[in-house]
């Protein structure tokens, strides 16, 4: 095995990572036997083991690859290798790619690691794990593995709670979870109980709470930065850790699957971890209306009608849009007592959504045309797709009720995600740049860890570099 660099033949374990065209230029550096093996094609992989060590070329294909399919060749990679890497002192060589494509690269390596239930028992994250890219200097190495640990800290974090079965992921248990990790990131954590929320008028939320047999957890996550002039995110993350539909009971065919009803939660989640581990110059409120939807003689009925923390009153028709009734106070309260530059809101809120685009993409839906262009260029570039749906005021003609301000849903079987948009507008107090995200059929899905669907990580790396790169 021959190496190009002296320096990285102390490693007993090495990545080489190429791109076809490079391949061809640099392949004569190595034995000439692994061209017989190798070209240098996406996802292609040649193992060498010799005495001195363990080389795995990994092919990337094309130059003009996108970076995000950078990183899905690393996590296919990592998952399909994890079991046969070994614990020994490990070195991933970048020389012969462009450096924004070896960050990618390390990202979906790391990322490619999650199993649930998650333990840094990989050798990535145990053994002596470096990186080497010619040219590039120590501090830009160590900036690199930096950002790629945070975003796959915050991206296996989503995944991670998403996964977890219900018993142990009740209201009590995420939010022991939420104190201590406030406490790690220096994060402002308020908490409000069913006394308080009464207290404050917090009755929208109130009404899918009630019927669950654990305390109310109505959650504010502060992250503040020193710099002066830094923008501010409010984030709005769906929050039901279970979700039988409540008195509009789902069909328990694949109720087991509405451990993911938290998806919204979960991607605000691993957020808030990528931003306080780069120490990113902005500030973040975050709202995680923690609440399940059950069934008890407590729980809210089809007719009751509900005011809301804004003063709106809302007629419940379906208690299996919980959803929008917990954002609904969330939206509102945030836009009441902060002031932000950005107000989102992500969910996954609607079958509706699923029915239009599978697991292709997220629904979008904002009220200012420049932050939805750039949600959409944010999702093309992170691959976390996202198509923009209309919030037309003919809509909010399926929500008006005879008996309180608004419905919580439509009685027309068309268009629920868009009604569902509708209705959460009503609550954002006119706040001039907003953005709903229904990710229903995109955090929850076949990923290439697990036999049956599971968390996708859907959300983190979209609002993660959204919020980086925001000017």
């Amino acid at each position: 095995m021959k190496l190009v660099n002296k320096k990285i033949k102390n490693y007993t374990q090495i990545f080489h990572l190429f791109t076809e065209e490079e391949w061809i230029k640099t392949s004569k550096n190595f034995n000439k036997n692994i061209s017989t093996f190798f070209s240098g094609k996406k996802h292609e992989v040649f193992i060498n083991a010799q005495e001195e060590g363990i080389a795995y070329f990994i092919g990337l294909g094309k130059e003009d690859l996108a970076l995000f399919e950078v990183q899905q060749v690393a996590l296919k990679f990592s998952q399909t290798y994890k079991e046969k890497i070994l614990p020994l002192p490990t070195l991933v060589v970048g020389d012969f790619i462009n450096e924004r494509q070896f960050e990618e690269f390390v990202k979906g390596l790391l990322i490619g690691t999650y199993n649930y239930p998650f333990e840094k028992t990989h050798p990535f994250w145990n053994a002596k794990f470096e990186l080497h890219f010619e040219n590039l200097s120590q501090k830009k190495l160590d900036f690199i593995r930096r950002k790629s640990e945070a975003i796959s800290n915050g991206q296996i974090t989503c995944q991670e709670w998403l996964n977890k079965p219900a018993n142990l992921k009740k209201p009590d248990t995420f939010s022991t979870y939420l104190k201590n990790l406030s406490k790690k990131y220096d994060l402002k954590y308020t908490s409000f109980n069913r006394k308080k929320c009464e207290e404050l008028g917090l009755g929208a939320y109130l009404s899918v709470n009630q019927g669950s047999a654990y305390e109310a957890a109505f959650t504010i996550l502060e992250y503040k930065t020193a710099a002066k002039n830094a923008k501010t995110f409010g984030l709005v993350g769906k929050c039901v850790l279970f979700d039988t539909g409540g008195i509009s009971l789902k069909n328990p065919d694949n109720m087991h699957y509405m451990k993911s009803d938290m998806g919204g939660a979960t991607a605000v989640l691993g957020t808030l971890i990528y931003a306080a581990e780069m120490q990113l110059p902005v500030n973040i409120i975050a709202i995680l209306p923690i609440t399940d939807n059950a069934i008890s003689e407590k729980a809210f009925l089809p007719s009751d009608v509900i005011t809301a923390y804004n003063g709106k009153t809302i007629e419940v028709l379906n208690t299996d849009a919980e959803g929008r009734m917990i954002l609904a106070d969330g939206l509102s309260y945030l836009s009441k007592n902060y002031k932000t530059d950005i107000l989102i809101d992500i969910a996954t809120l609607t079958g509706s959504s699923v029915r239009m685009f599978g697991d292709t993409c997220g629904a979008l839906f904002s009220n200012n045309e420049e932050l939805k262009n750039l949600m959409i260029k944010t999702g093309d570039k992170t691959n976390q797709k996202l198509w923009n749906l209309p919030l037309w005021d003919i809509w909010k003609e399926n929500i008006r009720s005879d008996v309180a301000d608004i419905k919580n849903i439509s009685m027309k079987p068309i268009g629920d995600c868009i009604v569902a948009a509708k209705f959460l507008e009503q609550f954002i107090e006119n706040h001039p740049k907003w953005v709903h995200l229904d990710i229903a059929g995109v955090a929850f899905g076949n990923v290439g860890y697990a036999k049956e669907k599971a968390a996708t990580g859907f959300g983190v790396q979209l609002l993660a570099d959204l919020i980086e790169n925001y000017h």
